[in-house]
């Protein structure tokens, strides 16, 4: 009997467990450490080699358990407030960084779907490192905060249409590129089908299934009920639409989000969907090939400069103009200036389709790993030096910090 799913589970987990405590005792955030676990147990570093197979198994339910959380989680209550700035922000950041990054990688002689998809990647950054900044800094009910979470809301909904169009990109690219409208045509129809049977019986059905298990009282079933739905909904989406499985798990979560027992589904069920999110970025890990990255680190550093730089700028610029206090626009820039869960969502799918080659993925990850690093030390430094750990709005520093 062969026992490479428990091993390659028990030995990611392993790894996680201590260079995630390894990157928490160090002041960074645990999906360095679980990253760079990957890395460990990967096949391009000696000793303990995981399976990449189960291990991207893993990753696919980890990719459908966070889309499902973000549709959980989606509050369009949050994006509404402030509208007027997060959407046109979002978009205008996501296109400024779209298209530097597609400009350079063309001249540095990648192909357009490959340095196109990158920077569709590079656009998003992760939710769980901009809630944890603002929170570990007292500033995620600030204006600052509620503007960022409203920001990264439009993000992940972005995230969602780039997932669905990315394999009508891939049949371009097959075609060379005479079918891309096609696709795309074809795509846009599977989306809303299936949005309109989502709508037409999931609405009904699933709060109904919901209320039976509620009922019974029992903790499991309900938990069961709901990792069902979320992997039902998936399948379902791929195999009788045509759409991406992170669609199908995001609808599941919008539809349970909008019953009576959402509230439960995230405290008893959602935990699940952290253990394989940690599996999902030691997957990660396990496809970086560091010797890659050392024989060519230009792409990484030009990538690098476009998150911890472009980025913040852009998005610092739409502030500004949106007439935002001071501090603020610059403050907010540098929460968005890097990358994480959904850029790996993205890559993982670009590289499955083959739009994007192993020097891109290698770039993506050595961006992310160390965006996610230096993040919260530059948000913190930059509060200290203009004196806004006391204010809530960050709209004007103490006038003692004025020099």
């Amino acid at each position: 009997m062969s026992h490479e799913i428990i091993y390659t589970f028990v030995g990611s987990m392993a790894f996680a467990l201590v260079l995630g405590y390894v990157a928490i005792r160090l002041g960074l955030s645990p999906i360095v450490g679980y990253i760079v676990a990957g890395i460990l147990a990967g096949p391009h570093v000696p000793g303990y080699t995981a399976n990449s197979g189960v291990a991207e198994q893993f990753a696919e339910i980890g990719i459908v358990l966070l889309m499902f959380g973000v549709g959980l989680n989606f509050h369009l209550k949050e994006l509404m407030s402030v509208w007027k700035v997060a959407i046109p922000g979002a978009l205008f950041q996501s296109l400024i960084s779209t298209l530097v990054t597609y400009y350079i990688m063309r001249g540095m002689g990648w192909k357009s779907e490959s340095a196109l998809v990158t920077g569709l990647a590079l656009s998003v950054a992760s939710t769980v490192v901009l809630v944890r900044v603002l929170t570990e800094n007292k500033d995620l009910s600030s204006r600052v905060g509620i503007i960022a979470v409203g920001w990264v809301v439009v993000e992940d909904l972005l995230t969602v249409l780039i997932l669905v169009a990315l394999p009508a990109i891939a049949q371009s690219k097959a075609s060379n590129g005479t079918n891309l409208a096609e696709s795309l045509a074809l795509a846009t129809l599977g989306v809303t089908l299936f949005i309109v049977a989502v709508g037409l019986f999931g609405d009904r059905i699933i709060p109904w299934v919901l209320e039976k298990i509620h009922r019974t009282r029992s903790r499991e079933l309900f938990m069961l009920a709901t990792l069902t739905i979320a992997l039902g909904l998936a399948v379902i989406a791929t195999q009788g639409f045509g759409v991406s499985m992170a669609l199908g798990a995001f609808m599941a979560g919008l539809v349970v989000a909008r019953s009576d027992y959402s509230a439960r589904a995230a405290k008893e069920a959602l935990p699940m969907r952290d253990i394989f999110a940690v599996l999902f970025f030691v997957s990660v890990g396990l496809l970086f090939n560091p010797k890659l990255l050392l024989s060519n680190p230009l792409p990484a550093l030009v990538l690098a400069l476009i998150v911890m730089v472009i980025k913040p700028m852009a998005a610092a610029l739409i502030m500004w103009i949106a007439r935002e206090p001071k501090y603020t626009p610059m403050q907010l820039g540098i929460t968005l200036g890097q990358i994480g869960e959904f850029t790996f969502v993205l890559g993982t799918a670009a590289r499955g389709l083959g739009l994007i080659n192993a020097v891109a993925w290698n770039s993506l990850v050595a961006v992310a790993m160390l965006s996610i690093a230096l993040n919260p030390s530059f948000y913190r430094k930059y509060k200290l030096n203009f004196g806004l750990n006391n204010k809530k709005d960050g709209a004007e520093p103490r006038p003692d910090q004025v020099n």
